[in-house]
């Protein structure tokens, strides 16, 4: 199965030096401009990621994109709250076809 992302709009969300769920959360309302309301919490972030209405406006119509980046140490670090953010992507991807969460491999350059 093979799926097509040509168009969708890429956003990075860039974990590199992220130690816990707070820095997460801080890191994706920056990454994906978030409305200043986003409750950093779980359910928050599964919300927004499922809500195409808070994607960035280049995303639109077009789909969204987001590469997280840099997550190996904050898995090793919080690996139950590693757990938990990779079961919020899959959730949000579930109710949301236009939107794809992939994990880069090999650092964050």
């Amino acid at each position: 199965m093979s799926e097509d992302l040509t168009g969708r709009f890429v956003v990075a969300l860039d974990l590199d030096g992220v130690t816990d769920k707070a820095g997460l959360m801080d890191r994706a309302a920056r990454a994906l401009s978030l409305p200043d309301w986003f409750g950093r919490n779980w359910d928050a972030l599964a919300d927004s990621l499922s809500d195409p209405s808070v994607w960035p406006q280049e995303a639109q119509g077009r789909g969204l994109l987001v590469v997280v980046r840099g997550w190996e140490g904050y898995a090793k670090e919080r690996p139950q709250e590693w757990e938990t953010a990779q079961a919020v992507f899959t959730q949000a991807m579930s109710v949301a076809p236009a939107l794809t969460v992939a994990l880069a491999l090999g650092g964050t350059s």
